[in-house]
Parts: C-alpha cells; structure tokens; sequence
C-alpha cells in the first residue's frame, strides 16, 4: 500500500512538473534570413542577438538561413518558419495566387513591418558596351540564388524586357556571383538587395565595375505599368569604388512578415523591443541600409493585411 502511494505522489510531481514547463515553454520563433552577403540574413540574425530579445521570457529567436524572398514566403505559409525578410511584392502575388507557374494562395503570411527599400542592382565591368539589360544577350550572367527574391524579380524583369531565355543563366549567390564575375567566368551579375552590397564591393576591388541604368530600361519597356508595387530609387554616387554617377533603378520593399499562427502577444512584443530607440540604434550598427527604420516608416510600403499584434502595435503608434 505504502509503495502504491509513493507511485502515486511520484506521479503527480512528474505530471506537475510537465505541466509547469509546458506552462513555461518558450514559443520558437525560426526567422528566416537569406543566403550569405544578403541583407535578408543580417535581420535575422540582428533580431536573434538583440539582448533584450534573447531576456525575453514567452519567446526565443532563432534565425534561419535560407535561399530568400520565395522560400521565405512559402516556409512562412506553411508554417516552418514563424517569420521571416519576404519582398512586398511576393507577399502581394503570393497572397492573389499570381507567383510565377504557382497559384496557389499564400495567405498565412501577415506583415509585420517595412524594413527598407532594395533595388535592383546590374554589375558589369566598365568599357563593356552593356548598357541596357537588352545587351546581356549571349552574355553569360548571375541571376541570383534559385528560389530567392532576387532570382524571381531578375527572371520577371529579363522576362519583360525579352532577354531571360537569350542569356547564359548562372543562379548562384551574391558572393558567389562577384567572385565569378572577379574571375572573368560572368560578364554581369544581378542582385536585389539594399546598398551597399558587400558582394558589389567585393567585385569593385577586383574590377573597374559600371552599373546599368535599369529605371531607363523599365521606363521605355512599361514595366512600371505592369508592376505598379516597384518604385523609383537611384544607388547614389560613389556607392561604390569608380561608380561616380547616380545609377537610377527600381526598388521593392523587404518587410518583415509573421505566419498568421504566431500569437498576437509575441509580435506586438517584438516590434515593441525592435522599434525602441535602442533597438532601432542596434538595428543600424549592424548595417547602413537600415538607417531609414522607424516608427514613421514602420508601415510604409505595405499593401496587404497586418498580423493582428502588428496591427495593433502601429495603430497605438499612431501610423495606421
């Protein structure tokens, strides 16, 4: 009898102890980043090491490689990764079943926050003659990491200007890209992402390097037209080592999404922790490109649904 009592109060301080944990349990927070000399992993990881986000006591980041925009977008709808850096432009196709020979419908993947402006970027070597994307035909280019938002906003704009199926394609990232460019194994290579872009730089120390004027381009083909969420920027002179004029291009918004599962609390907690004036401070000592971060900005650029904690978050900001 006595020992049939010792199983029972065993037992019930087992079944106790579970159910304290299980009361305590973190929720996982995977943040999908990008690949390597992205921007897209530098906020991953800037959100993962923030320490007032790793004291947080409900929730722990963990940020997550990946190839970028497109497999962020679809991770995050399916759950396996709870947020993640996606392109405004692929949350809008994604959610209205528009993605390239893909229609199915991504709405689990709610906006969270604007992050910062990324242009399309053409590297070429100066005195090249390619002066238009219509140039690169027959050229050998990198496009980008397949499965990335930069390989999916190169293969709409080449496609548009009639040149996608007429050049030597080279998916790879953007270190790897500059490296080949480096070593005369690409003519051009392509990226989508903010600057200054370490991989540009990278190329520019190997290279006397140009780059394309891709807003004329979009302007004389209707792309704008067609694709009325990309917007105007130029990457200003001296970005770069001997790229001394604005070069004019076109910029999507990377934003910060949520799959529709994580809970309110934890994403107004979140952007309550980043958009501080400390988290803001850490923000930009991990990179320039997000110096224009802000409470003011923090809902720009944004054409689809809030998560509710995020909703919530900007309204009591007074943005929304």
């Amino acid at each position: 009898m006595r020992g049939k009592s010792l199983w029972i109060i065993g037992f019930i301080a087992v079944l106790s102890m579970a159910l304290c944990q299980t009361a305590f349990a973190k929720e996982r927070i995977v943040f999908g980043g990008g690949p390597a000399g992205g921007t897209f992993q530098v906020v991953a990881n800037a959100v993962q090491v923030y320490k007032p986000m790793k004291m947080a006591a409900d929730f722990k980041v963990q940020a997550q490689s990946s190839a970028g925009s497109v497999e962020n977008l679809r991770k995050t709808d399916a759950g396996r990764q709870q947020m993640s850096v996606v392109y405004s432009g692929h949350v809008y196709l994604g959610r209205n079943g528009m993605m390239k020979n893909d229609t199915k419908k991504y709405e689990n993947v709610m906006a969270v926050a604007w992050l910062y402006g990324a242009p399309g970027q053409l590297v070429v070597r100066k005195g090249s003659g390619i002066n238009s994307v219509k140039d690169l035909v027959g050229k050998k280019v990198g496009v980008g990491n397949a499965g990335s938002g930069a390989f999916a906003n190169c293969e709409l704009f080449f496609s548009h200007m009639g040149v996608w199926d007429k050049i030597e394609r080279n998916a790879m990232g953007y270190n790897d890209a500059a490296q080949a460019f480096g070593n005369n194994q690409l003519d051009a290579f392509w990226l989508f992402t903010a600057f200054p872009s370490g991989a540009v730089i990278m190329a520019a120390q190997t290279n006397d390097i140009a780059l394309v004027n891709l807003d004329a381009d979009a302007k004389a083909s209707g792309f704008y037209d067609k694709y009325p969420y990309f917007a105007k920027l130029s990457v200003p002179a001296n970005t770069y080592k001997g790229v001394d004029y604005d070069s004019p291009s076109f910029q999507d918004s990377a934003l910060w999404v949520a799959n529709s599962k994580v809970s309110a609390d934890v994403v107004y907690k979140m952007l309550s922790l980043i958009y501080s004036d400390e988290g803001l401070a850490h923000m930009k000592e991990q990179k320039k490109t997000f110096k224009h971060m802000s409470v003011k900005t923090g809902a720009d650029g944004i054409v689809t649904p809030f998560h509710p904690g995020a909703e919530k978050f900007w309204k009591e900001k007074g943005v929304l």
